[in-house]
């Protein structure tokens, strides 16, 4: 059982950063496979980047490559994700999630558990 705290969410112009974190309990943390996925109003839940639980392998959207960047520590049962320059269409609730599958990890339908999300708004 995993159970998964996002952070870090908040309102930032275009052009700017801010760096998420989702806190996991648990003492087989670094045995899952981590992601992020992100909801707008309207849409649905898309993938946006993903660590293997070995963390040799990491997987990004292609909107977000070279802009966002994924890391985990696993001292500290925690999963980051570094957004920099940020587009009004990043906009979103950030969802952090937990898999215990290897490969397809940009599919949603492959993670076990999920957070509760944190809200993302990039201004323009």
């Amino acid at each position: 059982q995993v159970q998964l705290v996002e952070s870090g969410g908040g309102l930032v112009q275009a052009g700017g950063s801010l760096r998420l974190s989702c806190a996991a309990s648990g003492r087989t943390f670094s045995r899952y496979a981590m992601g992020w996925f992100r909801q707008a109003p309207g849409k649905e839940r898309e993938f946006v980047a993903a660590f293997s639980w070995s963390g040799s392998r990491t997987y990004y959207a292609d909107s977000v490559k070279g802009r966002f960047t994924i890391s985990r520590d696993n001292a500290k049962n925690a999963v980051y994700l570094q957004m920099n320059s940020l587009k009004p269409e990043d906009t979103a609730v950030y969802y952090c999630a937990a898999s215990n599958a290897i490969g397809m990890l940009t599919n949603s339908r492959r993670y076990d558990y999920w957070g509760q999300g944190t809200q993302v708004t990039v201004s323009s």
